[in-house]
């Protein structure tokens, strides 16, 4: 996928080397776009974790919103974006990029590149673009006063919300399984929450971890086998492969129920979640604050205003599941 804006052109991994980035090897090297390196202009440098469809629209929103507030790349401001592919050598090189360019800001999309950042630095602005759950992450000290050089915005999911949908989608709903990726902090953030709400609606609860993407098939065929629906915390590993998820889940007629927008545009059944270019807009705008001069010491950490519900009518029929009227009513519908 490749997307222009202003002057930008940033330009993604095929499908084939993201899946080997996202697994963690030292091969991948990290794209990137810069067009102008003028140490006259204010410069943003943008660590974007992965390639794929949720965090592409976080990125996109970014720069959309810089541009409306006068953070044009080229012209008013340098913007180094960089993509790690997943990779942790990669986001480390990438932090230490900014750091030698001297950033005047960064912002780290996702968990891991935030962190990255934050262990990189303690006197550039950092902006959170995406983060779950700061405080589990050790990037703020507070929420309302995060005490340091960082702040941003949470991406953090209603999981209440989730499960009343799913209830009410798959009312004979007894097992539901738990797939997300052991080594990132934001997914088991969401999944304790997920335990103890699964727990108080009498549900039984199987959870699969992966590692890698290449786990990710021959896992979730495992899960479909033992469960009657699927749920998916915001993980950036699972959101690299929701294709293959899909596909090994639908050959046992399993729903998945995703808790980003892109996900279930992608084959996931339903959610009542975030979207995540808005989510991009809310954290260009914090950016252009810090840079015109407001403390991110100070500056408590920002939610999205709205939730969405997102209904697959396709996979719905696909999986003959009968969506109630009243859902469907106020949902938006990926046909």
């Amino acid at each position: 996928m490749s997307f222009i804006h202003s002057n930008i052109k940033f330009t993604f991994l095929t499908a084939a080397a993201l899946l080997l980035g996202a697994c963690g090897t030292n091969e991948q090297e990290a794209s990137s776009h810069v067009t102008s390196n003028d140490s006259d202009l204010p410069y943003i440098g943008i660590m974007q974790l992965a390639s794929h469809p949720a965090l592409d629209a976080i990125t996109e929103g970014i720069i959309d919103q810089l541009a409306e507030e006068g953070y044009v790349d080229g012209k008013t401001a340098t913007i180094d974006l960089q993509n790690a592919q997943g990779d942790q050598s990669n986001m480390q090189q990438i932090a230490e990029r900014f750091i030698s360019n001297d950033a005047d800001i960064t912002v780290g999309i996702a968990t891991p590149a935030a962190q990255a950042l934050a262990n990189a630095t303690k006197d550039i602005p950092i902006i959170l673009g995406a983060i779950t759950d700061p405080l589990a992450a050790n990037l703020v000290a507070s929420l309302d006063a995060p005490g340091g050089n960082v702040t941003g915005v949470s991406d953090k999911i209603p999981v209440a919300e989730q499960f009343d949908l799913i209830m009410e989608l798959v009312p004979e709903l007894k097992t539901i399984g738990f797939l997300y990726s052991s080594s990132e902090d934001n997914s088991l953030s969401s999944a304790k929450e997920a335990e103890a709400i699964a727990a108080s609606l009498g549900l039984k609860v199987v959870t699969k971890t992966v590692n890698s993407a290449n786990d990710i098939p021959q896992v979730a065929e495992s899960l479909a086998q033992e469960v009657d629906a699927i749920w998916v915390p915001t993980d950036n590993l699972i959101a690299t492969s929701t294709l293959s998820l899909i596909e090994a889940t639908d050959a046992y007629q399993i729903p998945v129920f995703p808790s980003v927008d892109t996900m279930v545009e992608e084959g996931g059944l339903a959610t009542v979640g975030l979207n995540q270019y808005t989510i991009g807009v809310q954290t260009g705008s914090v950016t252009a604050d810090i840079l015109e001069g407001a403390d991110p010491s100070t500056y408590a950490i920002q939610y999205p205003e709205k939730t969405e519900l997102i209904i697959n009518k396709k996979k719905a029929e696909k999986l003959n599941i009968i969506i109630p009227e009243n859902v469907l009513e106020s949902a938006r519908i990926i046909e």
